[in-house]
């Protein structure tokens, strides 16, 4: 790599916790973020709600005009750039850049206008003037640069729920090409807000039920039976090292290597033999042995066979390593989409500090063909840990693998 890329700053909030901490700590303590709410159209269902104050970081006046994931993203860049301790006034804003990871967005603005039209003989004058900025696939990275006045560049990647690795991929190379000299990346989710999201995956019978919340998405588990639909966002501070360690910022992490393929093979079926090339590039480029990764942290989405098909993957790659160890958070807080990758990353970070490696939602009924060697159910591994492997899949066949590692000073 031309230029050593480090993260510096997390901003983020999760169904289980608003900023890094409280989330580490809901993992190691098996806290889930999953409770039953009223979703429009669709009655009581299990999902992931996020609880942070959409007050901090902007008006109520831009809050009514901008979107749900808007604020999510608003409030995890700035959490983010509070956490790398920038001194922002004194930055150059034309060399920051946006990279944002998303699924769907908007989606809730405009189901809430398409309510009011019918609820209103389908005047049109109920629709929203706002409704264009709101939908335009930039809108999450567009409201950061409005809310902190930020001229550089700015735009989302659209990649299914491997797009929190792919914002976090993106913002590495503009910093390596010297395009930007500090980057905001990561993923963002608003899909609990939207019954839509929740009637599409009912009617592929993958939306995960039980009459505990916190039990309706259980990966790994033989009796799985879908996901729960979760929201949240997590957005990191990315420098280029020299310039990190010229303002003496505590550095987090250090980007080592990272891919991305497609499967060109299914819409939503996982293809187990592109994931497995997936991950053995990226650990190729990290100029590493699979022996080397210490943590792999799984999708698992909580899908029959999409749990299947990574788990052969991993076991593939990493079966024959001792040192490697597996863990998987959508058991606490459901699938936050676009957001996914990223908060998962988050939640293995502080391991560098604190030697442990965080469960598994306890997995009572372990399924034979997803019993992996090393796998962290329900009980903290304490470890030395230098490498982590983050996995982050998507429909249509997306997939993308981010190493990062401990950083010595």
């Amino acid at each position: 790599m031309k230029h050593r890329i480090v993260i510096t700053g997390v901003g983020l909030t999760a169904p289980n916790g608003n900023n890094i901490n409280e989330f580490r700590n809901a993992l190691l303590e098996g806290k889930s973020g999953i409770t039953h709410t009223e979703i429009r159209h669709m009655g009581i269902r299990a999902a992931g709600l996020c609880d942070f104050d959409e007050a901090k970081y902007q008006s109520k006046k831009t809050r009514k005009r901008g979107t749900r994931v808007g604020a999510i993203s608003i409030y995890c860049a700035n959490e983010a750039i509070v956490d790398a301790k920038l001194d922002w006034e004194n930055i150059d804003k034309d060399r920051v850049g946006v990279y944002l990871g998303i699924t769907e967005h908007g989606n809730v603005e405009t189901e809430n206008e398409i309510h009011d039209l019918y609820q209103n003989d389908l005047n049109t004058e109920f629709w929203s003037h706002h409704h264009n900025p709101r939908t335009v696939a930039n809108n999450p990275a567009g409201e950061v640069t409005l809310n902190l006045n930020i001229t550089g560049p700015h735009y989302t990647i659209g990649a299914a729920c491997a797009a929190g690795n792919l914002g976090i991929i993106q913002a590495a190379q503009m910093l390596q090409l010297e395009e930007v000299d500090i980057a905001l990346a990561g993923g963002v989710s608003e899909s609990p807000q939207t019954f839509g999201i929740f009637a599409a995956f009912a009617a592929q019978g993958a939306l995960g039920e039980h009459e505990d919340p916190t039990l309706a998405t259980r990966p790994l588990d033989v009796d799985r039976n879908g996901i729960v639909i979760s929201e949240g966002g997590a957005i990191y501070t990315l420098e280029r090292l020299e310039d990190a360690k010229a303002r003496g910022a505590e550095i987090i992490a250090e980007i080592v290597g990272f891919h991305s393929n497609s499967d060109a093979s299914d819409f939503v079926l996982p293809n187990t033999q592109r994931q497995i090339q997936c991950m053995n590039r990226a650990i190729e480029k990290a100029g590493l042995e699979v022996s080397d990764i210490d943590i792999v942290s799984l999708h698992a989405t909580g899908t029959k066979m999409g749990d299947i098909q990574e788990c052969e993957a991993v076991s593939q790659v990493f079966g024959y390593s001792d040192n490697t160890y597996v863990n998987c958070a959508k058991g606490f807080i459901g699938h936050a989409m676009g957001a996914a990758g990223a908060l998962e990353l988050a939640g293995n970070l502080p391991s560098f500090k604190d030697g442990f490696i965080h469960p598994c939602k306890k997995i009572e009924n372990i399924d034979p063909k997803c019993n992996l060697k090393n796998l962290v159910n329900g009980e903290k591994v304490q470890k030395e840990v230098n490498y982590i492997l983050n996995n982050s899949f998507g429909m249509l066949g997306i997939n993308s693998s981010l190493i990062v590692k401990k950083y010595i000073h």
